[in-house]
């Protein structure tokens, strides 16, 4: 069953409906769900589908062609094109009455070994196709190669597409489609253990329990994401060494580039360069401090892949137990009472998105246009008047750039309710926030509810939000 995706998939059939040539690129990274959304678009229409390999580019070249003649003239199915040209003139002249639709797949595994190619598509698309009733899909995992070379003004094929569609992964709410038995709080620990990436979340079995899902596919020897995090890495990375060991700190809490030099024992330009390939990859995220992104000293380096967190979080220090067998016993053990720990930055990630999705529809009296994160200092006295600077955090800021307001929110995936010093800790720290921005509302969110304190509060800018909330 194919799920979500509705967005993109207007956009493709919005390009396809459109009178004439229309190319659109389809990008992100690797497990996204690019070829399944593709797959789904095209099902019901005339497409050449063609998924490039690591096989060189005539060889390539020759399987392109076997592919479109099949769709396009069966009979000479066997014919051998040794040129582009030999073939988009085939394509030229057999292109059927209605729309025809050809897809490059996986298109750097091509492009990279002979650039030849992309000036060959833009000459037919300047010479025979522009009038012609013809789509083109061009898709790629790597990001670096469809941003550098396909996209950016350096491009052969720049100013020729439609459109673009950078794929990312599902939000918790679509994520939680895949599981739709589940209960709001299993739903959640399933888009944090996935990340939401589409492959991940189709392994999911909704006809067993949470526990037996997480066994079954980190757990044991076998299981698809035991070692998936090496597979991606090997595929991106010629050397994963370093890059292991970079994620291994992030994942450990160390975010700022000389931390993570130090800890690695490797110069920070070349951790730096490691930081922005994974970035570009689609595995760590630069987070700025919302009120100050011109911060340098307040930028770090987080894991934006959650699966990845799950993964070096718990795997590595489980190997021997799972490849003796007794990776279900490590889980109850070992890690079952650490989920709801873990949760705790994927919940704020799903509160942030929740909070900026509702506050771009005014629902907290103001137009929100970006939500982050705070981090900072606070000066608190003790009871005996002595003052000192701690660290500050505040989960969740949404700023109103046109309004000059601010919502801030509290987060907590734990089985405590939510008391009183948790919301007077977020009054107090609200107060630090640039007065550039006033703030207007405060939210919490909870996995397990509130104190009765909270009962007899009138303060009716605070707001009180659940698991349930989300998922309504």
């Amino acid at each position: 069953m194919f799920i979500g995706r509705e967005r993109e998939l207007r956009s493709l059939q919005e390009l396809y409906d459109k009178d004439g040539f229309g190319m659109t690129i389809v990008y992100g990274r690797r497990r996204i769900g690019k070829s399944t959304l593709i797959a789904e678009f095209i099902k019901d229409k005339k497409a050449i589908f063609y998924t490039a390999t690591k096989v060189g580019a005539q060889r390539n070249l020759e399987l392109f062609s076997k592919q479109a003649a099949e769709v396009l003239d069966p009979v000479v199915s066997n014919a051998v094109f040794e040129t582009y040209e030999a073939v988009f003139d085939f394509i030229s002249k057999k292109m059927p009455p209605e729309k025809l639709i050809i897809v490059i797949d996986e298109l750097p595994y091509w492009a990279e070994k002979d650039e030849a190619l992309l000036s060959v598509i833009q000459k037919y698309i300047d010479t025979e196709w522009k009038d012609r009733q013809l789509m083109i899909i061009l898709c790629g995992s790597s990001l670096s190669f469809m941003e550098n070379k396909v996209m950016s003004e350096k491009s052969p094929l720049f100013g020729r597409r439609d459109s673009q569609i950078k794929l990312e992964a599902f939000p918790y709410r679509d994520a939680a489609l895949f599981v739709p038995e589940y209960s709001a709080e299993d739903k959640a620990i399933c888009y944090g253990i996935t990340g939401g990436v589409a492959k991940y979340l189709s392994m999911l079995d909704g006809g067993k329990s949470l526990d037996d899902n997480i066994k079954r596919l980190f757990f044991c020897t076998d299981g698809y994401l035991y070692d998936e995090t090496r597979n991606l890495l090997t595929q991106e990375f010629s050397d994963i060494t370093l890059v292991n060991n970079i994620i291994e700190q992030i994942a450990s809490g160390e975010n700022t580039v000389n931390n993570i030099a130090a800890k690695v024992r490797e110069k920070e330009p070349t951790v730096l360069y490691s930081l922005d390939k994974l970035i570009s990859v689609g595995l760590v995220e630069k987070k700025k401090c919302i009120t100050e992104e011109k911060n340098r000293k307040k930028t770090q380096y987080v894991l934006k892949d959650h699966m990845f967190k799950f993964w070096y979080e718990f795997i590595p220090k489980a190997h021997s137990v799972i490849e003796l067998g007794q990776g279900d016993i490590y889980y109850e053990k070992a890690v079952k009472p650490k989920l709801h720990s873990f949760m705790g930055s994927v919940f704020e990630d799903m509160c942030r998105y929740y909070t900026l999705e509702q506050g771009i529809q005014g629902h907290f009296g103001s137009f929100i246009t970006q939500s982050g994160a705070w981090w900072g200092t606070e000066l608190i006295e003790n009871a005996d008047g002595e003052k000192s600077q701690q660290s500050a955090d505040i989960d969740i800021v949404a700023i109103s750039e046109t309004d000059k307001t601010a919502v801030v929110g509290e987060c907590k995936f734990k089985n405590e309710k939510i008391d009183k010093g948790v919301c007077d800790n977020l009054l107090r720290r609200a107060r630090l926030l640039s007065p550039k921005y006033k703030v207007i509302k405060y939210l919490f969110f909870s996995l397990s509810g509130y104190t009765d304190w909270f009962d007899g509060l009138e303060n009716k800018d605070v707001v009180l939000l659940t698991l349930e909330d989300l998922y309504a």
